[in-house]
């Protein structure tokens, strides 16, 4: 398939009240040594292609406009696979590689470094990271991480469901939406989350895939799906979307569906997971690579992730005084071991489709 057919241009005129000002990194400081000798390598590349950053997920829109206005020379293209399926397509294109970079869930990372489809890079800020958050030789590292949460539309839910035990209530039949865990970050990190509720833990998933099949059984799963349908929740097309708590604040408080949203991160457990991103190996574009991995790294592209409810990844990045009062305390989330995930994922894909009867 060629590539003009899987891939977007992102080349994105986005409102200054949904998109981060930067000044060009020629009239203004540089944001770590060495910034424009890089820019000025990727400048002749002209282009950086971004695997599986969706511009309506984790604030990438904002990202790519931020990082056109600092670098104006650079296109940014890209697609939404999601995770699992941007290792396939890496692994597919390991000799002729399409992307420069991949962004997925850190799990998927692991998968990645150890088929050997990306490239060690240590970028901006890399040291700052916990040693959970990254590779050593820096073939993935984290960005960000993001919280299980349930999104309800309250204009077609009466009852906001508070718990995993709340969602198999008969009052919820066809209501609720989610990924599929074979495919998506997302949907692993949900079926940890739910395993976590149910009383299982990073060793034992089984609790986990006995809830969700209770949850098909009960007939209130509306539909499963292989990538995020924030456009359609924001449409009021979905009553239930379990997802990541950044979609739903998003869909609050930026995109303007106010009281109609609401937030819950159940109380009986959730799950917090990492996202890493890596530089492709033998990418077309490596130095137009490290330029983008080294933006969104810095103090100011981390900043960028949190204006859109995302929490950085690097220690002692400061957030925001209006998003850090609306991202609600939950000491019930537990940090998701990425290594861990990596080791379950062949069983939980194999027992969801037991658990669940997908096809």
């Amino acid at each position: 398939m060629k590539l003009a057919t899987v891939l977007a241009a992102a080349t994105l005129a986005l409102a200054s009240s949904t998109a981060a000002i930067a000044q060009t990194v020629a009239d203004s400081p540089e944001l770590y040594t060495g910034e424009r000798a890089l820019y000025d390598l990727a400048r002749k590349e002209g282009m950086v292609v971004s695997f599986d950053t969706g511009p309506t997920w984790a604030n990438w829109a904002a990202q790519f406009s931020a990082f056109k206005k600092r670098y104006p020379e650079v296109e940014i293209v890209y697609n939404d696979l999601g995770s699992a399926a941007t290792v396939v397509a890496l692994e597919k294109a390991r000799n002729r590689p399409q992307a420069d970079t991949a962004y997925y869930f850190a799990a998927s990372a692991v998968d990645a470094a150890k088929k050997g489809v990306v490239a060690p890079f240590r970028p901006v800020n890399f040291d700052r990271l916990p040693s959970v958050f990254r590779e050593p030789d820096g073939r993935w590292f984290t960005i960000h991480s993001l919280t299980v949460a349930f999104i309800v539309n309250t204009k077609l839910v009466k009852n906001v469901p508070q718990s995993w035990a709340d969602l198999l209530k008969p009052e919820y039949r066809n209501s609720i939406v989610y990924l599929d865990p074979r495919s998506t970050g997302v949907g692993q990190v949900l079926t940890f989350a739910a395993n976590f509720g149910a009383g299982g833990d990073m060793n034992n998933v089984q609790p986990g895939l006995d809830y969700l099949g209770r949850l098909h059984q009960s007939g209130n799963v509306l539909r499963v799906l292989g990538t995020t349908p924030y456009a359609q929740f924001v449409k009021g097309e979905i009553p239930i979307w379990i997802s990541y708590e950044n979609d739903g604040l998003k869909a609050k408080w930026t995109d303007g569906l106010g009281d109609a949203v609401a937030v819950v991160v159940p109380k009986e457990a959730s799950a917090a997971a990492p996202y890493g991103i890596s530089l492709v190996e033998k990418g077309p574009n490596p130095n137009a690579g490290k330029l983008w991995l080294n933006f969104i790294m810095t103090d100011f592209g981390q900043g960028i992730f949190a204006q859109g409810f995302v929490r950085p990844s690097v220690p002692g990045v400061k957030l925001p005084d209006p998003v850090a009062d609306k991202l609600p305390t939950a000491p019930q989330v537990r940090p998701l071991d990425v290594q861990a995930a990596a080791a379950k994922k062949a069983e939980i894909d194999a027992g969801w489709v037991r658990a669940t009867g997908a096809k």
